[in-house]
Formats: C-alpha cells, sequence, structure tokens
C-alpha cells in the first residue's frame, strides 16, 4: 500500500503524526509518501519515506499554504492508494482526483477556534458553525479516524477511534529524582504556559526547576523568553517525541496545567500518559479525561489533581512529593501499570494500519455498514484510484 500522508500545520516530527502512525506503516511494509513543512520547521526527514516539502500553515498567514498543498496533493493523490491528512484546513485543499482518503480528527476544530490569538474574538463563536458544517459535509465524503472517544458526539455517523497513546517500556529506566519538574507538549495560554513560568518562580527557591519542552505560539514567546531569562524556567523548545521522552525520565513529576476550555473539555492528554509510561508522577488540572485516570481508575492513583489556574497548588503538590519518596514510588508504579496495561501504542498501531489497509482495498468498516443501514451516511461516491504499479518518488525533500 502507498499511503499519500499531508500535514501544513503539525510539526513534521509530531509524535502521532510520524513517530506514530507513519513508524506503524513503514514497519508493516507499506510506503508512505510525506507531505508537510520541512524547511519551515528546519527538519531532516526519514530516509525510509518520501518527503516533500510545503509552506508552514501558522497565524493567518495560511492560503498560500493551502494553494501550495492543493497543487502537490493534485500531483501526487493519484498515484497513491490512500490519502491521509490531519488538519482541517486541508479540508479546503483536496484534489477532485483522489484515492481513498482518511481524515485523522486531532482535535474539536470548533471549540478550538475560542483559544485562537490570531483570529479576532468577533470571528471565534461565528465560525464555530460553519467549522461544524465542514465537518458534517467531511464525514460524507471520506472516512474518518478520531483520536477521541468524546469526539464521537460530534458526527452523524460512528467512526473509528484510535487513541493517542504512547510507546510504553517494560519498566521506566529511571526512578522520580527530586529536583524538577517537566512539562512535554505544545505552550499557549490555554495550554497552561503562565501556570508553569509562575510554578517555576515558586519552586526555585525550594531547589525544585521546572523544565518545559516544547514549541509555543507566538503569544506565549515573549512569556517564555523572559521566564528563561529569569531562570524561573528552563525551556528547551521543540525536541522531537523520542528524544523528548529520554529527557523527562528520572523527573520528580510531570505537569499538565490545561485550562478550563471547551477543547480540552474531551480531550485526554497524551503528555499525561506519557508522563505515567516513563514511571513520573502526574500533577494535573481537573481537565475530566485527565483527572480520571489519574485519580479515578481502580488500580489506584498515580499523580494529584489541582484546580485550574492554581499553581501555588501545583507548586505544593510538587513539595509534597519531593517530601515523600514512598508516595513518588506509589504513584510512579501504578502509573506505568496502568499505561502499560491500557495505552501501549503498538496495540493502537495494528488496528490503525488494518483500517487503512481494509479502506485502501474497498472493504467498508463495521460502523460505516451500521452507519449505512440506518441512512445516516450518503453512499460514496467513486471507487478508490488505485495504481499499485506506481513506482516511488524522487527521494529526498521535493
Amino acid at each position: 500500500m502507498h499511503a499519500l500522508v499531508a500535514t501544513v500545520v503539525h510539526h513534521p516530527e509530531d509524535a502521532r503524526i510520524l513517530h506514530r502512525q507513519i513508524r506503524a506503516l513503514l514497519d508493516a511494509g507499506h510506503k508512505v509518501t510525506y507531505v508537510a513543512p520541512f524547511r519551515a520547521r528546519n527538519v531532516t526527514p526519514w530516509p525510509e519515506l518520501t518527503a516533500i516539502d510545503v509552506p508552514r500553515a501558522a497565524g493567518k498567514r495560511r492560503m498560500g499554504a493551502l494553494r501550495t498543498a492543493r497543487a502537490i496533493l493534485a500531483e501526487h493523490a493519484p498515484h497513491a492508494d490512500v490519502l491521509l491528512f490531519h488538519d482541517p484546513e486541508l479540508l479546503l485543499a483536496l484534489p477532485r482526483r483522489r484515492p481513498v482518503t482518511v481524515w485523522d480528527v486531532h482535535e474539536d476544530a470548533a471549540a478550538s477556534l475560542l483559544t485562537k490569538p490570531w483570529l479576532p474574538k468577533t470571528l471565534r463563536r461565528p465560525l464555530g458553525p460553519v467549522v461544524r458544517g465542514f465537518e458534517r459535509s467531511a464525514e460524507r465524503r471520506m472516512h474518518l479516524l478520531l483520536a477521541e472517544e468524546g469526539y464521537r458526539e460530534r458526527f452523524r455517523a460512528e467512526h473509528p477511534v484510535v487513541p493517542n497513546t504512547t510507546y510504553v517500556p517494560e519498566r521506566p529506566s529511571r526512578s522520580p529524582g527530586t529536583d524538577r519538574i517537566v512539562y512535554l507538549g505544545q505552550l499557549s495560554a490555554a495550554r497552561g504556559a503562565a501556570e508553569l513560568v509562575e510554578l517555576g518562580r515558586l519552586l526555585r527557591p525550594h531547589g525544585v526547576r521546572v523544565e518545559v519542552i516544547g514549541a509555543a505560539d507566538d503569544e506565549t514567546l515573549p512569556i517564555l523568553r523572559e521566564a528563561q531569562q529569569e531562570e524561573a524556567i528552563r525551556w528547551y523548545g521543540f525536541v522531537p517525541n523520542d528524544q523528548a521522552l529520554r529527557m523527562v525520565s528520572g523527573a520528580m513529576a510531570g505537569v499538565c496545567l490545561l485550562q478550563d476550555t471547551p477543547n480540552y473539555r474531551h480531550s485526554l492528554p497524551t503528555k499525561v500518559v506519557e508522563y505515567m509510561a516513563h514511571g513520573l508522577p502526574v500533577i494535573t488540572s481537573p481537565n475530566p479525561a485527565a483527572e480520571a485516570l489519574v485519580a479515578g481508575r481502580p488500580e489506584g492513583h498515580c499523580g494529584m489533581v489541582v484546580p485550574f489556574g492554581d499553581p501555588a497548588a501545583a507548586a505544593e503538590a510538587a513539595l509534597q512529593l519531593r517530601s515523600s519518596p514512598a508516595l513518588r514510588s506509589r504513584f510512579a508504579r501504578t502509573g506505568h501499570e496502568i499505561a502499560r496495561g491500557s495505552f501501549h501504542w503498538p496495540a493502537q498501531a495494528k488496528v490503525f494500519v488494518r483500517r487503512l489497509e481494509e479502506w485502501a482495498m474497498g472493504v467498508p468498516n463495521a460502523e460505516q455498514e451500521e452507519a449505512l443501514q440506518h441512512r445516516l451516511v450518503p453512499r460514496q461516491g467513486s471507487s478508490p484510484l488505485r495504481n499499485p504499479q506506481s513506482s516511488g518518488l524522487s527521494s529526498g525533500i521535493a
């Protein structure tokens, strides 16, 4: 199978796209052509795949990237067996002549508009119904993969869920330490960037540093740079996921201070699972999915839940962890057991690859068949365009 994978928004080394999905396709023996903003992010693509560079769509600068993406997809899509794309923006750039098409739904796009600093506030709510309309149209024209169970209610039909899990080692490489708290992931106001900075200021006098690993949006950059200069935090910027996970190992705790916004109420932050997978106690705000995982499992607690927007409570939780080796060990052990038993990516990788293989061959999944029987989804039109004899595209960045 030849998969054409596309994003103009996400980092080319995005953990779900590259380190999980593309890695799973390559390991299964499939060919992958990856369309992504390599040069804009200063990324050297893996030699195992065919890479095609596109401009990055960021802030208000999106239309140029979408025009370029549309031309590239129009050129290469007819030679693929399946087109897998990751940005709702690319709904505007899909070519008419294309193979089986799959949208991997990562977020609640309409709800996320409420937290986009580049979008005028007067447009954020009115655009929500427009985005919902695009979503309803998309499920009539293509296959959807959902990253969260909570996304199901946005769509009329049933669509398969491939959770955003992670690789979980058989055992953590290091026990929790006592001198650093880590944050892993994208940074923005809604993701708690200001709270992280204040947490760093509060813990610094106690000899505990806050290490922040991840790219930041334009609004958050000045806050992080100032905090870095005053040594309130240690900010590393974007680090590829495999390297970043090695960096978090041995920290006293992993922190997730999401704000209470609609986009996050139905999502399990992957960073929480990643902390657990590597033997870190978790300090999290009460995002419902995170709270249920950290403090609501029958196996026991694996961390501490603090109020939204309360870095002082997060600092208190961190100092409590530092003062109790037994508590750190118990949380670390319980979290790793939960992650290994329920969130190990290889199990989901098999489901993901099988779905794409079946769709590429024209085999509908059970959810679609049921939806069709209930007339929730109109019959899809033309059969997929396939070219099994297609030779590989030129290697390197096109």
